[in-house]
C-alpha cells in the first residue's frame, strides 16, 4: 500500500493492511510540514523457530506502532523512530515488513526452552 505523502492531511486517515498474517490497522496524520505521524497497532501471529532447540512456535504479535515518517533527510538526533520516504510516496507494506523482519531477527525461545534452567549443549 502506497499513499502520496502530500495527500495525508491533518485529519487522521485511516489505513488497515496485513502483510504474513500480521494485520496493521491504524491512522496516517499530518504533524509538521515534512512529517507525518504513523499510529497503528499490530496483531497477528508468526511462525517462528525456536533458537534454542530449533522447533517451530507460533509467536502472537499485539504489539502498538508509533513512527514518525518525512518526505526529507531528517538530522533530529532526538528521535530515532522517524522513517524518510524522500520520492515522497509512503510504503505502508515496507514498514510492515520491516517490522515483521525485526521480530524475525530477534532471539526467540519456544515456551518449553524458555521454562529450563539448565544448559544446553548439541553435538554434531
Amino acid at each position: 500500500m502506497k499513499i502520496v505523502f502530500d495527500k495525508v492531511g491533518s485529519t487522521a486517515k485511516p489505513i488497515e493492511l496485513e502483510v504474513q498474517g500480521v494485520k496493521l490497522k491504524g491512522t496516517l496524520q499530518k504533524c509538521g510540514y515534512h512529517r507525518v505521524a504513523l499510529d497503528a497497532q499490530m496483531n497477528g501471529s508468526l511462525t517462528l523457530d525456536c533458537d534454542r532447540c530449533g522447533q517451530s512456535f507460533d509467536y502472537a504479535i499485539e504489539s502498538p506502532l508509533k513512527l514518525t515518517l518525512s518526505d526529507e533527510v531528517s538530522e533530529d538526533k532526538d528521535d530515532l523512530d522517524i522513517i524518510e520516504f524522500l520520492d515522497g510516496v509512503i510504503d505502508v507494506t515496507y514498514i510492515l515488513e520491516s517490522e515483521i523482519n525485526a521480530i524475525r531477527g530477534a532471539y526467540h525461545y519456544c515456551n518449553i526452552c524458555d521454562n529450563r534452567d539448565e544448559d544446553f549443549e548439541v553435538e554434531y
